[in-house]
């Protein structure tokens, strides 16, 4: 895909939603931070309701640490795997207080030392929490990214490096955002929407429904 395209289609994405963001609600990078966690294989959707009345009792590393992983488990067991990611979330927050003040850490490095953190999650906190220009593949992007040719890749960190290079600088702190919105609602896995697609002149894909 030739740069030109690629950045009509960025512009395309900035046009119909100028400030995209997460699904997941939070008021606090903590927040936001324990939300990722919960939703490694699980939906968004579920995991706000789980943590709507969790965030208004528990809503500090503080807090969460105090709670301990019985109690929290009783909040989230609606939420596939609740049992370890109860356990990962109680002792992030731990590592938080003990090591960073009780303060969501800025740097991929020390997001990654936490319990439950890989890659993807770092760079959705980094990204959306402090407005750092990364770019978090999950299924969707992986999906949306090589069906398009936008950034084809064999693996979640060959996709991730080519947005990175790839996607012009201007709206690369959103791309993540709207990527993931088009693979959720538009871009789907069995039967893309292909009719209703605005970006579907430049997607290289060549399997395109018709209906």
């Amino acid at each position: 895909m030739n740069p030109q395209k690629r950045r009509e289609i960025f512009r395309r994405f900035r046009a119909a939603k100028p400030n995209p963001t997460t699904e997941l609600k939070y008021r606090t990078p903590y927040e936001l931070l324990v939300a990722v966690v919960l939703s490694a294989q699980a939906t968004d959707k579920s995991v706000n309701k789980a943590t709507e009345a969790l965030f208004n009792k528990y809503g500090t590393p503080q807090k969460m640490v105090k709670l301990g992983v019985t109690g929290l488990e009783e909040y989230i067991k609606t939420i596939g795997l609740y049992r370890n990611k109860a356990k990962n979330v109680v002792e992030l927050s731990r590592i938080l207080v003990q090591k960073h003040g009780g303060d969501v850490p800025t740097t991929r490095e020390a997001l990654e030392e936490l319990p439950g953190v890989g890659r993807k999650t770092a760079n959705v906190v980094l990204n959306t929490a402090f407005g750092q220009p990364t770019v978090a593949v999950d299924t969707h992007i992986f999906r949306v990214a090589n069906r398009t040719g936008i950034a084809p890749g064999k693996d979640p960190r060959e996709v991730e490096d080519k947005l990175l290079k790839f996607t012009p600088p201007e709206f690369l702190k959103d791309a993540h955002h709207w990527l993931i919105l088009h693979g959720r609602y538009v871009c789907i896995a069995r039967k893309p929407g292909c009719p209703e697609c605005l970006i579907r002149d430049l997607c290289e894909y060549r399997k395109k429904t018709k209906a």
